[in-house]
C-alpha cells in the first residue's frame, strides 16, 4: 500500500475558527493513520472573488497554489460551516477557482476521494449545508464519501488547545478520516 497524500481544509476564514479545529484533528487522525497530511488554511491564500474578467488577466497566485495542491492530492478532508442552510461563500468561491482547468490541465477535483465534515453550536451540526457541498463536488469530478460527519454543540468537545475533548467524537473524527485514508490508498 503507497502512502496517500490527503490536503485539509476548512471553509471559514475566522480566525477562532470551529471548522478549522474540526478539520485540524481530522487532519492529525489521517496523519496517525499513515497519510502524508498538509492542512490548508484559505485565508492563507488570498483568493479574490470568481470573475472571468480576473481569469483572463492570469490565474491569481493563491489560486494557482490551491489548485497545484489539489491536483497532487490523493484525497481531500474538507469541513464545511453552513450559513443559512448551505455552503459558505468562500469555500464556494474556492471551489469555482479550483474548478478552472487551464489547456491541458487536470482538473483540480477531479477523481479525489473527498470526506466531508460540518460543525455547529447548534443541534444539527451543519448538517444541512453537506448535501449542497457534496452536490457541487459531485459534480465537478470529486468522489464523495458517503460517510459524513456533522458535530452540534461542538463548543463543548474543543478543549483550550482546539482538540476534541469527547471519547465518542474524537472517534466518529478518527473514523471518518480513516476510512479517507484506507479509500485513497486503494486508488492511488
Amino acid at each position: 500500500m503507497t502512502t496517500p497524500k490527503i490536503i485539509a481544509l476548512a471553509g471559514s476564514l475566522r480566525t477562532d475558527s470551529f471548522h478549522q479545529k474540526l478539520i485540524n484533528e481530522a487532519a492529525r487522525f489521517a496523519l496517525e493513520s499513515g497519510a502524508e497530511v498538509e492542512v490548508i488554511k484559505l485565508a492563507d491564500l488570498a483568493i479574490p472573488m470568481f470573475d472571468e474578467d480576473l481569469e483572463a488577466q492570469g490565474t491569481p497566485a493563491g489560486v494557482q497554489q490551491l489548485k497545484d495542491k489539489l491536483r497532487t492530492a490523493d484525497g481531500i478532508l474538507l469541513a464545511s460551516p453552513e450559513y443559512n442552510g448551505s455552503i459558505t461563500a468562500v469555500l464556494k468561491n474556492a471551489i469555482d477557482w479550483a474548478s478552472r482547468t487551464e489547456q491541458g490541465a487536470e482538473p483540480a477535483f477531479a477523481n479525489k476521494v473527498t470526506a466531508l465534515y460540518a460543525a455547529s453550536p447548534g443541534g444539527l451540526g451543519g448538517l444541512r449545508g453537506l448535501n449542497h457541498v457534496r452536490d457541487i463536488l459531485s459534480g465537478i469530478g470529486s468522489l464523495v464519501l458517503a460517510n459524513q460527519l456533522a458535530v452540534p454543540a461542538i463548543h463543548t468537545l474543543l478543549d483550550e488547545n482546539g482538540r476534541i475533548n469527547d471519547p465518542a467524537t474524537a472517534e466518529k473524527v478518527a473514523g471518518l478520516a480513516q476510512q479517507l485514508v484506507s479509500v485513497a490508498s486503494k486508488l492511488k
